[in-house]
């Protein structure tokens, strides 16, 4: 059975995002409908807009989706119709990755993620009688419904029962990636010292994950004074602003040189910095959205008599099954404060929205499609 449901749909950077009418497929064996309550807004959906991915246009954005299920598929175990949810990337279940838990290097990533269609080829959503792009992530959910699979939704806890769905929302994507990249990871020690690259929600969500880990100094490097402000309030213990020889400043304080560097901006001169501040056996971890024509250039031996190491890191490394549940006690416990990122949009201000979070007025908007 097909579903009516609203949907934004991106044409591109020169258009703005569009509320319009959409149909959802009938449901695959191991597919669910939930009905979305709110999703956030990330850099991802933004470079896809800007043609930065190669995800075809037009298309129906949103991969940080909470909602309820409605109705699942025969072979559907994850959730049940009621159930809340949170959704996020999905993956193949049976390439090598998927076989080692780490399914955010699925060797399928491309086809369930971002081809704009189920990994076979066929639309999950239509416009009219037409198929339209969608499926993005394995879920679309700039949308008041989504179809989204077995392998990329996570049943609230029940320890999560009074947390609103709309506050849940985006832990399936930029929260996911900044806290994994230290905790899976990089696995940061306790004592050792970690700087920060950009404070955004993948930033300050490594900051949090650090101050949980034990890292000492908690080093935050941005070129906005506010959100070095909330780093500190978050969990660093300082923060330098890049315009004002951060880099220095971090030699001074640690002299002995990084344990710890991970980058969110994408930018190849400041990674190039960050490597420079590593001690001996140091980790600098990267998960900016480099142009693709940019490289990287290190010292060799420096690279290989240090011991030094540089990760490319891609959600986070993240198992769901265990990682989302994980940060969501971390939550309840207090040690995770996210809220503190979020700004809320109606659905139909979701280009206020992209605004806002493009400005830098709000660190992670999140849109609200309907009521709990």
């Amino acid at each position: 059975m097909t579903t009516a449901a609203k949907a934004a749909i991106c044409r591109g950077h020169d258009h703005p995002f569009a509320i319009e009418d959409v149909t959802l497929d009938a449901l695959r064996p191991d597919e669910l409908r939930v009905r979305v309550v709110a999703c956030g807004i990330c850099h991802t959906d933004l470079a896809v807009r800007d043609k930065q991915l190669p995800v075809p246009l037009p298309v129906v954005l949103g991969h940080e989706g909470a909602g309820i299920v409605e109705e699942v598929g025969s072979a559907v175990t994850v959730a049940k119709p009621g159930d809340r949810v949170v959704m996020s990337f999905n993956s193949c279940g049976a390439c090598p990755s998927c076989d080692a838990d780490a399914p955010t290097y699925c060797y399928q990533f491309f086809p369930h993620n971002w081809s704009g269609t189920r990994a076979d080829g066929t639309p999950t959503m239509f416009a009219g009688d037409q198929p339209i792009n969608a499926n993005f992530f394995g879920q679309s959910t700039f949308a008041t419904h989504a179809i989204a699979h077995q392998r990329n939704v996570v049943k609230v806890p029940d320890i999560a029962a009074d947390i609103p769905l709309d506050r849940l929302a985006p832990i399936g994507c930029g929260l996911m990636t900044g806290a994994g990249a230290v905790l899976n990871s990089m696995k940061v020690r306790a004592g050792l010292p970690i700087a920060v690259f950009g404070t955004g929600t993948v930033g300050m969500a490594a900051i949090m994950a650090a101050k949980i880990a034990g890292a000492n100094p908690i080093i935050a490097v941005d070129v906005h004074d506010s959100r070095l402000q909330l780093a500190l309030e978050l969990g660093a213990t300082h923060a330098f602003n890049g315009r004002d020889d951060a880099i220095g400043k971090i030699r001074e304080l640690v002299p002995q040189g990084l344990g710890y560097a991970f980058d969110t901006t994408g930018i190849n001169s400041i990674i190039q910095d960050a490597w420079g501040l590593l001690a001996p056996m140091g980790i600098c971890g990267m998960v900016g959205a480099s142009d693709p024509a940019d490289n990287v250039v290190f010292n060799e031996a420096a690279f290989m008599g240090g011991g030094r190491r540089v990760m490319g890191i891609l959600g986070g490394d993240s198992d769901l099954v265990t990682f989302l549940p994980e940060l969501i006690a971390y939550h309840v416990d207090g040690k995770f404060p996210f809220e503190r990122l979020i700004g809320y949009f109606d659905f139909d201000q979701i280009n206020e929205a992209i605004e806002a979070s493009e400005s830098g007025q709000v660190v992670k908007p999140v849109l609200r499609m309907g009521a709990e």
